[in-house]
């Protein structure tokens, strides 16, 4: 094992139990073989961590106790047995002059994919038969000082990467899963439902097929006219037809991305599309609801997909795309606080403030 000179100890959050949470100071882990260690730089706080720390999130997905943080990104401070550097049998793949992993900065994929199952073995790894387990959630996650992960799922990042706004690669990823879905096309018209941090990052990748027209729905104004900044032709408010900055639009889109997993959201990406359209969820629902109505889905020939959590292959677009400049999630970040304060970030993930963009806990 190749260790740096971190501290003996290090701190984690972890939730116990719905509502309860507690700050523990513990020795450091170690990779086993086949992992790495990570010191952590910066970690997203998300509505799935909301939900985790409510006890709402659904069953068989997340086991208490458990330190959260799924979207992160740190630098490699160890490594474990059978771990080879990078251009042998290390992460990256062959070729190139071999250097050692410490000291690179990484992401990596959240979910532990069995990698034998039928769903495994065709590149579905999010679509995983053996069982659920990712990381932040049945596996401790990045909310601590230091993180241990598979080597097999780490992502590298240019050395002159901006290692805060990488931790919203996982996100990223997630959009990357449901563009490759979609395959759009030069001049399509596109929607996305929804200018939270997920949409934006919709938006600057669907931006990057230039669209005949690429309009965002949400609520607030102003994430609204900071999606107009990232690729977005024009953006308007649920329901109305007046826009913000720009001609009002109508249903007829050849390609919706649902990005808000609100109760209405998946109906309306549907009402949009034309006939024949596009449809990708990747919000998160939860119980109730509104279902989308199957006489207008059969009638309208819609091809309707759902994303949840991101193959390796989308990882890999969003990490490319993120490397080349075209994806820039620095925007996003709207608040940065320490790890001691997990449960002040959570409040503001929930409160439903629209000044509230990405929050970063910073170990």
């Amino acid at each position: 094992m190749t260790a740096g000179g971190a501290a003996p100890s290090v701190r984690s959050v972890v939730v116990d139990a719905p509502g309860e949470h507690r700050l523990v100071t513990g020795p450091r882990p170690q990779p086993g073989p086949g992992e790495v260690r990570i010191a952590v730089h910066a970690a997203g706080v998300c509505a799935s961590d909301r939900e985790l720390y409510d006890g709402t999130r659904a069953e068989g997905y997340v086991r208490y106790p458990v330190t959260p943080g799924h979207e992160w990104a740190g630098t490699v401070d160890a490594v474990g047995e059978g771990v080879g550097p990078v251009g042998t049998d290390g992460p990256g793949g062959p070729g190139g002059t071999p250097t050692s992993l410490v000291g690179r900065k990484v992401v990596a994929e959240g979910f532990r994919a069995c990698l034998h199952c039928e769903r495994c073995r065709e590149g579905a790894t999010s679509l995983c038969t053996g069982g659920y387990d990712e990381t932040g959630f049945t596996q401790p996650g990045a909310f601590a000082d230091a993180l241990v992960v598979p080597a097999r799922l780490l992502h590298l990042l240019p050395d002159d990467a901006d290692l805060r706004a990488a931790a919203l690669l996982e996100p990223a990823a997630v959009v990357a899963a449901a563009v490759l879905a979609a395959r759009p096309g030069a001049a399509e018209r596109i929607a996305v439902l929804g200018a939270g941090t997920l949409g934006m990052l919709a938006v600057q990748l669907l931006a990057a097929y230039s669209p005949a027209e690429l309009l965002v729905i949400d609520p607030r104004p102003g994430r609204a006219e900071l999606a107009r900044t990232m690729g977005a032709t024009h953006a308007r408010r649920p329901g109305a037809e007046d826009s913000f900055g720009g001609p009002g639009a109508s249903a007829g889109y050849d390609l919706v991305v649902e990005t808000a997993g609100a109760p209405g959201t998946a109906h309306d990406a549907c009402m949009l599309a034309r006939r024949g359209g596009q449809v990708v969820l990747t919000g998160m629902f939860e119980a109730g609801a509104q279902g989308i109505d199957p006489v207008h889905l059969s009638v309208s020939q819609l091809t309707v997909r759902s994303v949840f959590g991101a193959s390796p292959a989308a990882w890999s677009y969003a990490v490319r795309a993120f490397g080349s400049g075209l994806l820039d999630p620095a925007p996003l970040i709207t608040h940065e606080l320490p790890l001691t304060a997990f449960g002040e970030a959570v409040g503001l993930v929930g409160s439903g403030d629209p000044a509230v963009g990405k929050v970063l806990l910073r170990p």
